[in-house]
């Protein structure tokens, strides 16, 4: 099932940053903090951390340890699937012009703990994935969809809803993030004025469109540097920074350290 992760970390010394696709995750043991922008939300075995829109995070297990590891899992949604799920069920938000942020913390309960079960033990019989999985995940999107933040994952599928503009927007970002940003091109996507986008965009995503690039560009910096060998200069460049040492001032601000020293941290873990 390729949509559905296990996690284990019994060793969390250092932020982990990536770039957080829709998804539903589930502690099973411990506890971890998720920072976007600069709002923070800690969530155990009693929640369930749900995120609707595409957002650069910073996450950490709190105190993991090899006899008592991080465990979650996490399920990334698809908006077509959840779509599919709202025309058959009826459940559109009441107003499209009301939404939360794009990420929430919510209480677990037994129907959804449920359903997330029945589709991990799937992996012990293989033959049944096929046939029962999307049966499955299709309870899991209408299990979400019910609950009181469900408006959050209705919205992004509602064509019209402001919602949904800011997510082509986010759409337009990432897919020129390393290009210099046009507010111009942004606010024509929108439908909107330069100040009611900066207003949407923040109140869904935590950070204006120019922090949201800069995320983009770091943290696709940093995979480089630790994935592809790049130097800095040249992954600077490649990210769309005019200058390295810019680059390394920004890096050390997201990340605490400089890049050389990143690399050298991740090395020694």
């Amino acid at each position: 099932m390729p949509s559905l992760h296990l996690i284990q970390d019994s060793n969390a010394t250092v932020p982990i940053c990536r770039i957080q696709k829709p998804s539903l995750c589930i502690v099973a043991q411990g506890e971890k903090i998720v920072i976007l922008g600069n709002e923070s939300y800690t969530y155990g075995v009693c929640d369930y951390l749900a995120v609707s829109l595409d957002v650069p995070i910073s996450g950490q297990a709190i105190k993991p340890s090899s006899e008592a590891p991080f465990l979650s899992i996490r399920l990334d949604l698809d908006a077509g699937e959840i779509f599919e799920v709202m025309k058959e069920t009826h459940l559109f938000p009441e107003s499209i012009e009301n939404y939360p942020k794009s990420l929430f913390v919510g209480k677990m309960n037994n129907s959804l703990l449920d359903a997330v079960i029945r589709l991990v033990r799937l992996l012990e019989t293989p033959r049944d994935i096929s046939a029962l999985a999307p049966l499955i995940i299709k309870e899991i999107i209408y299990r979400l969809l019910i609950e009181k933040e469900g408006d959050v994952f209705k919205q992004i599928a509602t064509t019209g809803s402001h919602y949904a503009t800011i997510a082509e927007v986010v759409e337009r970002i990432k897919t020129n993030f390393n290009k210099p940003l046009r507010i111009n091109e942004l606010t024509e996507i929108a439908n909107m004025s330069s100040s009611s986008l900066y207003r949407h965009f923040k109140q869904v995503t935590a950070m204006t469109p120019v922090q949201y690039q800069k995320q983009l560009r770091l943290q696709e910096g940093r995979r480089l540097l630790m994935t592809e060998n790049y130097n800095v200069a040249n992954t600077a460049f490649h990210v769309g920074y005019e200058s390295p040492s810019q680059f390394s001032r920004e890096y050390a601000r997201l990340f605490g350290c400089s890049p050389t020293a990143d690399i050298l941290r991740m090395q020694n873990n």
